[in-house]
């Protein structure tokens, strides 16, 4: 990881994507200061990691496609952004070491329950990660909705929610499934609240 680096490439984007998109950063003050985060949100766009991560104070980690990784000079860049390599449609066990252990050593990690883009622009229904995370670690689950379209000099808000209670539970030992669950419904609040706020 390289903060130096990944610090100087959040400032270059952060000064070309604000005002092209017109990004509204909603909720900032929500983002825990330190402590292992999992920061949650909904996935419309490919450029969803790079909106989430900039328009917040604290460098974020992904994962990313094990196949970026591969492509020359592109695959340093991406690993030097805090990015760390996921074999797609596999119960990657390295990845998922890898998650908890930022989250226990206090980093921010960023994460799309949904596992794809949607294709319409509504939220669909979490996969169990999210919850697997949530409950492995006491980091604090704080939910994100990205809130489009991704135009030129239209408005694009990313909305950080205050950080999701799951003290019950954990002490209930609750499936992965029933916290994700909650974590996206905290994520469609955010949505349909900013959605009609902009109404």
């Amino acid at each position: 990881m390289s903060l130096t680096f990944y610090g100087f490439a959040k400032s270059v984007v952060y000064t070309i994507f604000k005002p092209w998109y017109r990004v509204q950063a909603i909720g900032v003050e929500n983002i825990p200061k330190e402590g292992g985060v999992l920061l949650c949100s909904n996935h419309i766009s490919v450029i969803d990691p790079i909106v989430v991560g900039i328009m917040q104070p604290r460098p974020v980690h992904y994962m990313a496609k094990e196949e970026l990784f591969n492509i020359p000079v592109f695959g340093n860049i991406v690993r030097k952004c805090n990015a760390f390599p996921v074999k797609r449609g596999f119960n990657d066990r390295e990845a998922l070491r890898t998650g908890l252990k930022l989250l226990k050593d206090g980093h921010v990690f960023g994460l799309f329950p949904e596992g794809t883009r949607s294709k319409t622009g509504e939220l669909g229904k979490g996969l169990a990660g999210a919850g697997f995370f949530a409950l492995r670690t006491e980091a604090q689950v704080v939910p994100c909705a990205v809130i489009g379209p991704y135009k030129s000099l239209r408005k694009l808000k990313v909305v950080y929610g205050k950080p999701i209670d799951l003290t019950e539970m954990r002490q209930t030992k609750a499936s992965a499934e029933q916290v994700t669950e909650i974590i996206m419904s905290e994520i469609d609040k955010l949505i349909k609240e900013h959605k009609k706020a902009s109404a």
